[in-house]
């Protein structure tokens, strides 16, 4: 399949030099996706970066026309399981991810081992910050949702999140358990954009192989691919 990136701002433009620079057929960007001819459509993975609202407007024609998805776009949980219910009505391959970076899924990763231990003993409080860019539009940002989430499904409770905008700051996010006698964290700081756009291109790769809905961090370390 050819790659069909939607959106195209920063990570559109980033994502586009990387799928060219592997040689990886390319079909070109679109800042405006349900005009893609269905043809064309049909052949491509459809790599999303766009807005809330897009993906809103958006998911029903790419789950229709694609021949998979791949969106990183954040802000849409509201209607997470609906878009993952149409695309499985479509027999359309989606890959989804609130974050495509191959150092935060691991972060993921650790984060529910740790959890998993720290409830074991319990006595450990969770709180989570997240740091990114001013232009960033949702906060808490998905990645800290997701991170929360993957906490509080171990050890039950409600983290609480801190974020903050402050310059270009591409993303930092910071896990902490604290007890009486101890603190634990765990951190991840992005240095660009590139680990996002690198992961959403090993994604559409990815998509091409399976069939189904699959949240990224499924893929990454599963025996599928």
């Amino acid at each position: 399949m050819e790659i069909l990136v939607s959106g195209y701002g920063k990570m559109g433009h980033i994502i586009e030099r990387m799928v060219l620079e592997r040689g990886l057929p390319y079909a070109g960007w679109s800042e405006a996706v349900t005009e893609t001819p269905v043809e064309l459509a049909a052949r491509c993975v459809c790599i999303d970066f766009t807005t809330p609202d897009a993906i809103r407007a958006n998911y029903r024609f790419i789950a229709e026309h694609f021949g998979a998805a791949v969106i990183g776009t954040t802000g849409w949980n509201d209607i997470e399981d609906e878009v993952k219910q149409y695309f499985a009505l479509c027999g359309t391959t989606l890959v989804y991810a609130s974050n495509f970076s191959i150092g935060v899924n691991i972060l993921f990763a650790a984060a529910d081992n740790l959890a998993k231990m720290a409830a074991r003993f319990g006595g450990y409080k969770t709180a989570i910050k997240e740091i990114h860019h001013i232009h960033k539009l949702d906060a808490p940002s998905g990645t800290a949702k997701s991170l929360a989430a993957i906490v509080d499904a171990r050890m039950g409770g409600e983290t609480p999140i801190e974020s903050k905008r402050i310059g270009e700051v591409p993303g930092t996010h910071i896990l902490t358990l604290e007890s009486f006698c101890d603190r634990i964290t765990l951190s991840h700081e992005a240095f660009s954009r590139e680990g996002l756009a690198a992961g959403a291109v090993e994604a559409a790769l990815m998509a091409q192989k399976v069939k189904g809905v699959y949240e990224f961090k499924e893929l990454m370390f599963s025996d599928k691919i």
